[in-house]
């Protein structure tokens, strides 16, 4: 999710990078309650922790702080003030759930849906691509996802628009940069028919659940073993520092794609128990964090306008966050409970010291910049 950043428009450089700050900062409190609302699931009591934060994790770490980094990214990226409401009705949306729920929250949430696509087909106006129609295919998911959240429906009906709406956003633009390896008309075709799989994966869920779910699966499962073949990250796995940290943060993330792809195939429709909790984190903590993780030392450095050197601890986080996922993901698998609540805290801790270890390379950057 870093690309549309590092070929931003000229106006993006005009946007202060103190008017950033506070969407980071609420899509970064979303994070943090929902990583208290996960561990809360996980029957881990924590002082004074909020049933809301608990019932809906979910939406805090998918609509909050996803939704709003990558809300924020483009924002940053077109350069209008219009388009920053996006990050903030994330943000606020996911909020307000979790500490006032009512329909008001989940419609603030929509508006921050439609905002993005707008962006997004703004972007295309300007400069139209696959890889930028892809995107905003993803977000018009995202915003579908989160009108039915307003209209009613349970969480476990709408996630599969909230999954259409990551995969398809990462996809595009992983082939965005693949067009540096020119990628045959097949190819193309291929990711498209993938990519066709997983709105109409999350479509068919809403009348057969069952269906739905495997379809999605199916499209998952494809898209990982198109960028598994087609990504510029198996080049970039060669080479030395922050590239092949990258790289190995998008292969090891198509991973855990594969695998959702593959329990959502086996599984069909879940609304609760181990395959669903194996499903759900393989998808998000396995291959989006996957991706953040990768793209942060590019993402964050653009909306700071600071420098955050790559450092060789930052393989702890990533290896902390695939060992953790592997044991939650076989305690479901196996039915051992204690597997999957000490995995589940690993992946609290993988996060936390995540963002640990980009502080700390940024304040580190600091110092020597000031000592220079």
């Amino acid at each position: 999710m870093a690309h549309s950043l590092t070929h931003a428009s000229a106006t993006a450089t005009n946007v202060p990078v103190a008017a950033r700050l506070p969407f980071l900062a609420l899509g970064i409190v979303c994070l943090l309650t929902g990583l208290a609302g996960g561990l809360g699931r996980l029957g881990i009591a924590l002082p004074s922790l909020r049933p809301g934060l608990v019932a809906f994790h979910g939406p805090l770490m998918v609509a909050g702080f996803l939704g709003t980094l990558v809300s924020l990214e483009r924002a940053v990226a077109l350069g209008r003030p219009w388009a920053f409401a996006a990050p903030l009705a994330a943000g606020a949306g996911a909020l307000g759930l979790a500490f006032a729920p009512g329909p008001l929250p989940a419609l603030v949430l929509t508006l921050a849906g439609v905002v993005l696509l707008a962006n997004l087909l703004t972007l295309q106006r300007v400069q139209a691509s696959w890889a930028g129609a892809t995107i905003a295919a993803g977000a018009a998911c995202w915003t579908l996802g989160n009108a039915l959240l307003a209209a009613g429906f349970a969480i476990p009906a709408l996630l599969p628009w909230w999954i259409a709406f990551l995969a398809l956003t990462i996809a595009g633009e992983r082939l965005e940069l693949a067009r540096y390896l020119s990628p045959s008309r097949a190819d193309r075709a291929s990711f498209a028919a993938a990519c066709a799989a997983v709105i109409a994966g999350a479509a068919l869920a809403l009348v057969d659940a069952a269906a739905g779910a495997r379809l999605l699966g199916a499209g998952l499962a494809a898209l990982a073993l198109w960028l598994v073949l087609r990504d510029m990250a198996r080049r970039s796995i060669r080479r030395e520092g922050l590239t092949r940290f990258s790289g190995v943060c998008l292969l090891s993330g198509y991973v855990w794609l594969g695998v959702a792809g593959a329990l959502g195939l086996v599984a069909g429709a879940l609304s609760a128990g181990p395959l669903y909790d194996a499903w759900l984190h393989a998808f998000f903590l396995g291959f989006v964090m996957a991706m953040i993780f990768g793209h942060a030392p590019i993402i964050f450095p653009t909306l700071l306008a600071r420098p955050i050197p790559f450092r060789s601890g930052f393989y702890a986080h990533l290896a902390l966050l695939h060992a953790s996922l592997a044991v939650r993901v076989a305690g479901d698998l196996l039915g051992l409970p204690e597997a999957v609540r000490w995995g589940g805290v690993g992946n609290v801790l993988a996060i936390l010291l995540f963002f640990a270890s980009t502080l700390a390379s940024l304040l580190r950057a600091q110092r020597a910049r000031a000592r220079a």
